[in-house]
């Protein structure tokens, strides 16, 4: 066994710069763009899929992108500087859709005959929707109520839950790859070469350009290759679906953006409330609460940080909340949820910087603001988005069975637990997708439209069902004679703000605010 020498390490080494150092600002302002434009697919996909249901047309789509871009950055800032200070984007979250979509077919709003008019009171019932359940994560977070619950978590539970906020998105990998391969296929092998084959290539001031920028690089290379193909009538004769997905703007976002507007707090109208919103909305709140556990935690291994200990923890998901209720006054519609893509861009690009995603966080407000502009990048075709995907929610995917060599694998407890709670993790909610794609409907099929979306939701997100298994199953069985194989002695010290002393240096609020929210 001596050839094996690959101790557990608590942070990674082979990262440029944890979450507290910065690189140069002229590399700050790239790497933060960077992020801006991760970020843009979920920002434009959300919308694109929703805004038609509820009967809006180009302009409206263009103004709830906005919304959300400029919503988004706010929420980003908050989080970075008072939340968990990880580096994390807050974006749009694919959590809210089912629910979002129970409330776009309630009867009541499907029978207004105007298009225009049910596009404004659907988006005033999500509204008010959201502004409720957002109550349910700042009371969870503030309380320290969620604090209290993460003592039951481990590197064997954990593991899974992270492994599937990447695995569980393979729908908006491959297969939106293949609806446009000329531009998909090229884009993912760019990203690969840059990323593997030219990583030790130092250009300017000696840094690897295209390993940290390999994002940026590839995108501007095979996104002015796709309008040459539109440019030169490639799609002319092509399928309407080929053309939605190859041809850039095809959503026509430039032409329908405003050049300047300032989204406002209710600019949609008066919020509506309607019970059976609200629940069906909290099960949005529920999932993104769960998965955006799982990505503050591998976040935080990206950063090189220390795993957040239960006050931190508890903290940002109250201030989640806070953004959720955001979402709801200012309604940009997809709620809130820790961008993973953006998790994934900080060990693709090897920088955890806060500082780069708080510069990130002001593009977000300035080109949700200059809307002409902003829409120009949003304006990149969809598979260009997917290729990037593969590889960075495989990098998540891959975060996430790090934390195994924390546990003993060679125990068939550990080798149980992990192995079912993947499994389920994405057969269970594969089911229950496909039933709601095939049916219109999802399994759980009730007169009680609520209860419907609850377990729906629930059930189709795939770090749910891994929390679910994994955290029920490592706290009940042989928990006392498991203790080391669980990894509790490196996670352990990690759950009190003073069990490390690193602690204070990744976690201490700004402008000494740690006098008036003292650490737990």
């Amino acid at each position: 066994m001596a050839e094996i020498s690959h101790p557990p390490q608590e942070q990674l080494t082979d990262l440029a710069f944890c979450i507290d150092s910065n690189p140069p600002w002229d590399h700050v302002i790239i790497l933060a763009f960077q992020h801006y434009i991760v970020m843009l697919g979920t920002s434009v996909m959300l919308p694109s899929l929703l805004v038609p249901l509820m009967g809006g047309n180009d302009s409206d789509k263009a103004n709830i992108i906005q919304t959300l871009l400029f919503v988004a950055g706010i929420k980003t800032l908050l989080q970075t500087l008072f939340g968990t200070r990880l580096p994390t984007v807050l974006g749009g979250s694919y959590a809210f859709v089912i629910p979002i979509v129970t409330i776009i077919r309630d009867s009541t709003l499907q029978r207004i005959p105007d298009p225009n008019i049910r596009f404004l009171h659907t988006i005033r019932a999500v509204q008010g929707a959201m502004i409720i359940a957002s109550s349910l994560q700042i009371i969870l977070g503030f309380s320290q109520i969620w604090g209290i619950f993460s003592q039951y978590f481990s590197p064997l539970s954990m593991s899974p839950v992270i492994c599937l906020l990447g695995l569980g998105l393979l729908d908006h990998g491959f297969p939106v790859v293949g609806n446009c391969v000329e531009i998909g296929i090229p884009m993912l092998i760019t990203v690969i070469v840059l990323c593997l084959r030219l990583k030790n290539i130092k250009t300017w001031k000696d840094e690897p350009v295209f390993e940290r920028f390999s994002v940026l690089l590839s995108i501007s290379i095979i996104w002015a290759y796709a309008q040459l193909l539109t440019a030169a009538g490639a799609y002319r004769h092509a399928s309407e679906k080929t053309q939605a997905h190859c041809c850039t703007d095809k959503a026509r976002l430039i032409s329908s953006a405003p050049w300047i507007k300032f989204p406002y707090p209710l600019q949609w109208g008066a919020p509506t409330f309607n019970a059976g919103h609200t629940f069906a909305i909290m099960a949005g709140v529920l999932v993104s609460l769960m998965e955006s556990t799982g990505s503050y935690i591998a976040a935080s291994r990206f950063a090189m940080a220390t795993p957040p200990p239960a006050h931190v923890l508890s903290r940002g998901i109250g201030w989640q909340g806070i953004g959720v209720l955001l979402d709801g006054l200012f309604g940009s519609f997809t709620g809130s949820t820790v961008s993973v893509e953006n998790i994934g861009l900080l060990g693709l690009s090897r920088v955890g910087s806060r500082r780069v995603v708080q510069v990130s966080a002001g593009f977000m407000i300035l080109f949700s603001v200059l809307g002409k502009f902003g829409a120009v990048f949003a304006s990149i075709p969809f598979p260009i988005f997917a290729a990037l995907y593969c590889v960075l929610f495989g990098l998540l995917a891959s975060l996430g069975l790090s934390f195994l060599q924390f546990t003993n694998m060679n125990s068939m407890r550990n080798m149980f637990i992990s192995g079912l709670s993947l499994f389920l993790g994405l057969s269970i909610p594969q089911y229950f997708n496909q039933t709601w794609l095939s049916t219109r409907h999802g399994p759980v099929h009730t007169k009680a439209s609520w209860f419907n979306c609850i377990l729906n939701t629930l059930f189709s997100s795939p770090p749910i069902i891994a929390s679910i298994v994994a955290i029920f199953l490592d706290n009940t069985i042989d928990v006392d004679m498991s203790e080391k194989d669980r990894g509790m002695p490196w996670w352990a010290k990690f759950r009190s703000f003073r069990g490390d002393t690193r602690n204070e240096e990744f976690y201490t609020l700004p402008c000494n605010l740690n006098r008036f929210f003292p650490p737990g």
